[in-house]
């Protein structure tokens, strides 16, 4: 699948806002942490990364924990969040070490089979790279193994076209208002289970 910039100018997927909050402390932190960790190489550093969000921070359907999170400074305090929050995370702390990071979509088959949800992930593009990479840090559990990979896409889960599966291409540079808004309008995770869009 080709993934279709939003922006064209690379420094909209760097930029800070409500919810990809790179610049306050917590995340810059965390960011300073991960970076000295690494030796400050950015290949490594973006491997860390999605590895502690997608394994420090749980998904809240696998913990059970009812909060809602949504801006990536309260993620990485509460170490709670759903898909959407998770991407939110791992997309501040690679925007703040400098690498343009967007957010990206799929609309999926949820767990039961009842009903199609819109489910969230990132795509970062390293420096000196030319193309743009899918990571997926929602959490392993069984039957979910997202890993990090520039060469193939190691995604949580696969996509089902002929079960009314969708595969965005498009590369957010902000959060999609629909993903957003439920997230913002929750009280706790029941609620969110019920405002979660189906579709973009």
């Amino acid at each position: 699948m080709e993934l279709i910039q939003e922006h064209s100018d690379l420094s909209a997927y760097l930029a800070a806002d409500d919810a990809v909050d790179h610049g306050h402390p917590l995340v810059r932190e965390t960011a300073d942490a991960l970076w000295e960790a690494t030796g400050g190489d950015a290949h490594a550093y973006a491997a860390a990364a999605f590895e502690f969000v997608r394994d420090v921070i749980p998904h809240s359907a696998d913990s059970g924990d009812p909060r809602v999170a949504w801006r990536a400074s309260d993620v990485l305090a509460t170490r709670n969040g759903i898909c959407y929050a998770k991407s939110h995370a791992l997309a501040a702390l690679l925007r703040a070490r400098g690498i343009p990071t967007a957010l990206c979509y799929q609309r999926l088959g949820d767990e039961d089979g009842t009903r199609h949800v819109v489910h969230g992930l990132i795509a970062l593009r390293l420096p000196g790279s030319a193309h743009w990479a899918r990571q997926d840090p929602r959490g392993n559990k069984p039957g979910v193994d997202a890993r990090f990979s520039l060469d193939g896409e190691r995604l949580a889960f696969p996509v089902h076209p002929e079960l009314g599966d969708v595969d965005y291409p498009e590369l957010y540079a902000a959060p999609h208002p629909a993903a957003l808004t439920a997230l913002r309008e929750s009280a706790d995770r029941q609620e969110l289970w019920r405002n979660l869009p189906t579709a973009l």
